[in-house]
């Protein structure tokens, strides 16, 4: 019980994280956010590292599993996030939601590629809903564009697609590096992961900011804009926080399904805090949903799921059989 609440309390975060994140993208630039949301990060999860053993953790590392973690920090705190703020600045959070859906089939392939692990017919089922998601929402893009011109926001459907798939790739990726980095470590090993790939992305931002002009880039900040980002590096921290603790106390069964109820709080925090910004109808929430289906089909434990819902033992059985 303790592990699900959790996982939702992680949910919850990321879901304000987003919502966050929307409103600070319509004044500034996506890399002004992120010179702000990636550094910052490091000294938040320093503190972790400190209270949960993390250094202690890092001693009996390998030199590969340095590269692997630094390597996941900038494919997924970098790349991957680039892509989200750019999707979300060019489509919105609500429509950009059901193509970074595709994150999680990028990792399903890449595990099944790399580490060996099988494919069973409700991850084929998942993957439907998961491309059939963002289908939905191309078809609609008239009808979601007349409304987001009523609300002075027009979506960009081209590049929004491209950086949703940019944020799909990089979120999809990561985890396949962290597998490769830690392994089977526990959560002194996860937490001080994330500090080596938050100092790993933070010193590319860096570098990525000094090269569009340093600080004067920083100076045409707007400061609204400066408050929001502030918040979205405490929620999306506190996220994380409680995603490694619930991982660590909870079966991945139960952790993963309750995480993807995020998309969920991001739909409600973005109608409170960017309702006059974002653009909400039936087909939009529809799309979100199916991408959603397809994602706690494709992520969590398929037995104990399909259990859940009450599906009999042989029809269990036969639905999570290896097809590959």
């Amino acid at each position: 019980m303790f592990g699900a609440l959790l996982a939702f309390a992680s949910a919850a975060f990321f879901g304000l994280n987003n919502a966050t994140v929307r409103r600070g993208v319509l004044k500034s630039t996506v890399l002004q956010g992120m010179a702000i949301t990636v550094p910052l990060g490091v000294p938040i999860f320093l503190a972790f590292a400190l209270f949960m053993g993390g250094f202690e953790a890092m001693a009996a590392w390998q030199v590969d599993s340095w590269l692997w973690m630094a390597l996941a920090g900038v494919v997924h705190f970098v790349i991957g996030r680039y892509g989200n703020y750019r999707a979300t600045q060019t489509l919105g959070a609500t429509l950009s939601t059901p193509v970074q859906q595709l994150s999680i089939l990028i990792s399903l392939v890449l595990a099944f590629i790399f580490l060996g692990e099988t494919v069973n017919t409700v991850n084929v089922l998942g993957i439907a809903l998961v491309i059939v998601g963002p289908m939905v929402m191309m078809r609609r893009r008239k009808a979601t564009t007349a409304a987001g011109r009523a609300k002075g926001f027009e979506p960009q459907y081209l590049p929004g697609t491209l950086w949703g798939m940019v944020c799909a790739l990089g979120y999809g990726a990561s985890p396949l590096f962290i597998a490769l980095g830690i392994g089977d470590g526990g959560l002194a090993d996860s937490v001080a992961g994330v500090l080596v790939s938050y100092v790993a992305a933070a010193l590319v931002v860096g570098l990525l900011v000094l090269l569009a002009g340093g600080r004067g880039y920083m100076t045409g900040l707007d400061t609204g804009s400066r408050g929001w980002f502030l918040a979205s590096t405490v929620f999306v921290a506190f996220s994380q926080l409680f995603r490694y603790l619930a991982l660590a106390v909870a079966p991945v069964a139960v952790v993963v399904p309750i995480q993807r109820l995020s998309v969920v709080f991001r739909m409600i925090f973005n109608a409170l805090i960017n309702r006059e910004h974002e653009v909400f109808d039936a087909w939009v929430i529809v799309s979100i949903i199916l991408a959603v289906f397809g994602a706690v089909a494709l992520a969590g434990d398929t037995e104990i799921m399909l259990g859940w819902l009450g599906v009999p033992p042989a029809t269990i059985a036969w639905l999570s059989a290896p097809l590959v």
